[in-house]
């Protein structure tokens, strides 16, 4: 099931947020629900119209008007994702905080589920309920995106099995209520046990825990590699889980340093009996090497021999790689000659071909492709103000679209003499002047060349 976003735009009032009483700006929900005439509202992530309703539970949302943009991000989060959401904003402000749902960054570089703000102003962190896949790597950037502002974050994920990424940020696992329990913290949460060297696993509800989060009373810790094994007893199975970071307090993370600290000074006593020991055996050891002496000299003498007709074989060995050096350097060097004279010969060829039009052909053509790309498929393409030609386009120019994603439309007028060099060219639509031009082509870009039925020779204006 997918559902709408919390958040709205007003067109007076600004930003509207749902779960709020007074949705964040003093005013009423009767004033934006079921009105006549309708407010105008809109969704803050894709612009579209959105009005007020409500679920069968009473949870109040924004739904967006039909024909709603398929790519719009809260959209399409699903039920569990909102109400996830939902359930943090209500933790933050029962812990004294501000929260607001579904903040974006000024840049639009992110966009936090909860932004959590503190009573003074001085504090932001985001949570995030992050439900979708994810990669190690994508969720380390996006937090250090939020670093780079100053704002802390915490990821929250529902799932049954533990994500990969929850070593990688501080993040914790959540398991959702039955009936009227509250959502309950079940990974991510220890206690440094001084006593039995280890973390040990606590579960924490998700109210209390982020109250602790954000009065600084539980912090991100990272465990020591010594300590990274725990052991966990879930449904009487024993489990060993592997975790490099937990939410912990600070008597913990300094019990944790303690105890390495102790069983550091244990290792060095250790050490220090077993330098005795070797000691002792060391004398030993002096004292048989006394008498093996002249026996090595002499396997000393018989070494150094070897290692004369083994350096003689290493030079003779040398002085053929050197010279095999010397042949491949050469190979290359008249190689790259070749390759130098070829791309030469193909500029050439290119240069040719292009002079055949005059400056204002070239620009019809460029207008005539822009024009036809707007009126067939209604997309904007960007014509260069200087047309470069693209070598492994066969010498054409490359043209693309003026969207945010910035695709390669098609290449302009390809070299026909060139294609063969240029396999890229066989994925691509070739734009053209007209038939005779394409006539040029082989068969090889057959049912891939489009042209724009231009006169060959320039139009000439009649006064």
């Amino acid at each position: 099931m997918r559902f709408m976003p919390f958040t709205a735009l007003h067109p007076e009032a600004g930003r509207l947020d749902a779960t709020r009483l007074d949705l964040g700006c003093g005013m009423d929900w009767t004033q934006v629900h079921k009105v006549r005439p309708r407010v105008e509202l809109s969704c803050p992530e894709c612009g579209w119209g959105v009005h007020a309703k409500h679920s069968p539970s009473g949870v109040r949302f924004f739904c967006h008007d039909p024909g709603r943009p398929p790519s719009c991000e809260l959209s399409n989060e699903s039920w569990e994702h909102h109400m996830l959401k939902l359930e943090l904003a209500g933790a933050i402000r029962a812990a004294g905080w501000y929260a607001e749902l579904e903040v974006p960054a000024e840049d639009g570089s992110w966009r936090a589920d909860v932004m959590a703000s503190s009573p003074d102003g001085t504090q932001r962190m985001a949570w995030e309920a992050q439900l979708s896949p994810i990669t190690v790597e994508d969720i380390r950037a996006r937090t250090a995106r939020y670093r780079a502002e100053g704002i802390t974050v915490c990821w929250v994920s529902p799932h049954k099995k533990t994500p990969q990424w929850i070593d990688a940020v501080p993040a914790v696992r959540v398991r959702a209520p039955e009936a009227e329990e509250p959502w309950v913290v079940d990974d991510g949460v220890a206690g440094f046990d001084f006593a039995a060297g280890g973390w040990t696993v606590r579960e924490e509800e998700l109210q209390q825990f982020v109250r602790w989060v954000l009065l600084g009373q539980l912090t991100p810790c990272r465990s020591l590699p010594r300590y990274r094994r725990v052991l966990r007893v879930v449904d009487k199975q024993h489990w060993i889980l592997r975790r490099d970071r937990w939410w912990t307090s600070r008597q913990s993370s300094r019990a944790q340093t303690e105890h390495e600290q102790m069983r550091q000074r244990q290792e060095k006593a250790k050490e220090a009996a077993e330098a005795r020991k070797k000691q002792k055996k060391a004398e030993a050891e002096r004292r048989r090497k006394e008498l093996e002496e002249a026996d090595r000299l002499r396997r000393a003498e018989e070494a150094a021999r070897r290692r004369k007709v083994r350096e003689e074989e290493q030079r003779v060995l040398m002085e053929k790689l050197r010279q095999q050096r010397a042949e491949e350097e050469a190979r290359r060097a008249r190689e790259q000659a070749e390759q130098e004279e070829k791309e030469r010969k193909a500029l050439e060829t290119a240069r040719a071909w292009w002079i055949r039009l005059s400056q204002k052909q070239r620009d019809e053509l460029f207008a005539a492709v822009a024009e036809r790309a707007w009126r067939e498929e209604q997309l904007r393409v960007e014509i260069p103000e200087r047309p470069t030609m693209a070598a492994h386009f066969a010498y054409g120019v490359p043209v693309y679209s003026r969207d945010r994603y910035h695709s390669l439309y098609g290449i302009v007028r390809p070299c026909p003499e060139l294609v063969s060099l240029s396999p890229q060219l066989s994925s691509q639509r070739v734009l053209v002047r007209n038939a005779q031009e394409m006539k040029e082509f082989d068969e090889t870009l057959a049912g891939r060349i489009t042209h724009y039925d231009l006169p060959e020779h320039e139009q000439l204006s009649m006064y």
